[in-house]
């Protein structure tokens, strides 16, 4: 059962290297062209060297010498010529498979939902993408050039040696059987041990990620001799899992390389004795010499194939790994275009219903409710209510099943994401930002806006006079994920960028928790007054912010507990009292 999976999944891995290299066929065709004229011509080279030593036995003559030069001459050339068009060939089919899997990874990551990146980590994803598409290059590369120049090898070389001399070719080819036995014995450890250094890898590359991301944190709390040790730990392991497979490797090629170089030590003895017998020439036994040579480097480069082959197949199993796993939120196949220059940002909740894989409390349970387009909406409750979950469910960042959300109408799980997320501009609670500058930031859904226009954008989001006082002003870099930029910063610049793209919805997820009350109130009034007919959905727990929205949703364990102006909520008994009297308690003590 055991080898049956095994021989299944050699087969799997096969019919996927002839996918990758489908496209290129042509390229690959020309160079086993040129690999077929190489050995083609390093089998006909022995048979002219044993022409002209039989010839120039008989009559020796310097016109005979200088003509058998020549032609070996021209033909090594014509062979050195095939051989480097065989290897442009065949390893540039490996770049270009490197740079399509590449492109396919990173086109198929773009599309798969936030979830995905929560259980695998961004340290594993880089390097599938770099380290394990690398081995499949080589694997594609000189590994297919390395088989497919031994098999031309053998296919031509054997049948000219038994026509030479079938009892020397017996001896010389006497130990290549025990070559393949070793081969076998040695395969499934390699391949083991060259999957745990790719795992290490990928963990230590995972470790560097995320310390480089939060070294700010890992100073602020002393933790450089911790994570040294973290490091030197999973190096250890590294080190450990390359050394194994180096001792692996490094008992294998030098038997094969052995066992190839006694099939010439054999055929030394038994030909010498062949010769003195008269059962062989001098020219036979040079050519069968000549030919054994050729043998053994390509016998000899058949563990450095194995290796390459063991090393492909466990990135194969990797890189499909990703290429394989379904996105849980794609177009259904009953999308309609949304009418962008027509929307008017009308939301409709009914009876919403979500819950996270693994848990036995749904975040969002039941909730039903109406947005008219225009209207300011601030959304308020204890931590874990679903506040966040409600706002991820809007622009479909999570999956949500189909008759449950409605812009203006329409339900949108039958909109194009494409469109439904240009429709909704959404600012989360963590403000990611681009290492350039802050200019290309606020401007990221909409790269061709000029100056005055992120201006704009900027200033509605309460960020421009800071941006002015920085020395190159929209030229500033703002560093690693907005390092150089304070947590308010980072906030408003996340938020001009949402107002950059005019969508019909804005969604502020707790976006302006790091500025203080009075700026937020000016975003606020902003939001009310300058963006005329756009949706604005507030999350916040600022309730002295949220009091000027046009109504509030209380929420609380995943359901809808109040909904109403400030005035209305304020004098009924309920969460939003209490949340509204610990503010006022808050704002008192200080």
């Amino acid at each position: 059962m055991a080898r049956s999976q095994q021989s299944s999944q050699g087969n799997w891995h096969l019919r996927k290297l002839g996918q990758y290299l489908r496209p290129h066929w042509r390229q690959v065709a020309l160079g086993t062209l040129a690999l077929l004229l190489v050995n083609l011509v390093g089998v006909r080279i022995p048979l002219l060297i044993r022409d002209g030593i039989d010839e120039l036995q008989v009559t020796f003559s310097f016109n005979r010498i200088t003509y058998y030069a020549v032609v070996v001459l021209v033909l090594a050339s014509i062979m050195w010529g095939m051989r480097m068009a065989s290897r442009i060939l065949i390893f540039g089919v490996g770049r270009q498979v490197e740079f399509d899997l590449k492109q396919r990874i990173f086109q198929h990551l773009l599309g798969m939902e936030p979830s995905y990146f929560a259980t695998n980590t961004i340290g594993e994803l880089i390097s599938r993408a770099t380290s394990d598409v690398d081995n499949i290059r080589r694997l594609l590369g000189f590994a297919v050039l390395s088989l497919v120049n031994t098999l031309f090898a053998y296919a031509f070389t054997v049948p000219v040696m038994l026509s030479l001399n079938v009892r020397l070719t017996v001896v010389a080819l006497a130990v290549y059987p025990v070559m393949l036995i070793l081969v076998r014995l040695f395969s499934d450890r390699l391949r083991n041990q060259q999957l745990r250094v790719q795992q290490s890898t990928s963990r230590l590359s995972e470790l560097i990620q995320e310390d480089l991301s939060g070294i700010s944190l890992i100073k602020i709390y002393a933790q450089e001799e911790n994570e040294r040790r973290a490091f030197a730990e999973l190096n250890d392991t590294l080190l450990d899992a390359n050394l194994t497979l180096a001792r692996t490797r490094n008992t294998l090629f030098p038997l094969l390389g052995g066992l190839a170089s006694i099939s010439l030590l054999l055929i030394l003895a038994t030909g010498a004795g062949a010769i003195a017998d008269g059962a062989l020439s001098v020219g036979d036994f040079i050519a069968m010499v000549l030919y054994v040579e050729r043998l053994v480097f390509p016998t000899a480069l058949l563990g450095f194939t194995i290796t390459a082959y063991q090393r492909g197949e466990v990135s194969i199993d990797r890189v499909e790994a990703i290429l394989t796993s379904t996105p849980k939120i794609v177009d259904a196949p009953t999308v309609q275009a949304l009418p962008s220059e027509t929307v008017s940002g009308r939301l409709e909740a009914r009876n919403l219903n979500f819950a996270y894989p693994d848990s036995k409390t749904p975040a969002l349970n039941g909730v039903s409710f109406t947005i008219q387009s225009g209207e300011t909406v601030a959304i308020v409750g204890p931590i874990g209510s679903g506040k966040s979950t409600l706002a991820n469910a809007l622009p479909r960042l999570l999956d949500i099943a189909p008759g449950q959300i409605f812009l203006d109408g329409q339900d949108i799980t039958d909109i194009p994401l494409a469109d439904l997320r240009q429709a909704i501009a959404y600012v989360p609670q963590e403000s990611f930002l681009f290492s350039t500058t802050i200019k290309n930031n606020i401007r990221y859904g909409e790269p061709l806006a000029e100056l005055p226009e992120v201006r704009h954008a900027a200033k509605l989001a309460q960020i421009a006079p800071e941006i002015d006082n920085f020395p190159k002003q929209y030229e500033t870099i703002v560093g690693e994920r907005g390092i150089t930029l304070s947590g308010g910063q980072r906030q408003r610049s996340a938020l001009a960028r949402a107002l950059m793209v005019e969508a019909p919805v804005v969604v502020l997820d707790d976006a302006l928790s790091s500025v203080d009350n009075q700026t937020a109130t000016d975003i606020l009034n902003n939001l009310k007054t300058g963006t005329q007919n756009q949706t604005v959905l507030f999350i916040s727990h600022q309730m002295g912010v949220a009091a000027l929205s046009d109504r509030i949703m209380v929420v609380d364990q995943g359901r809808i507990a109040q909904i109403g102006t400030h005035d209305e909520l304020v004098r009924q008994p309920g969460l939003y009292q209490q949340l509204w009297e610990q503010h006022k308690l808050e704002e008192v003590l200080l």
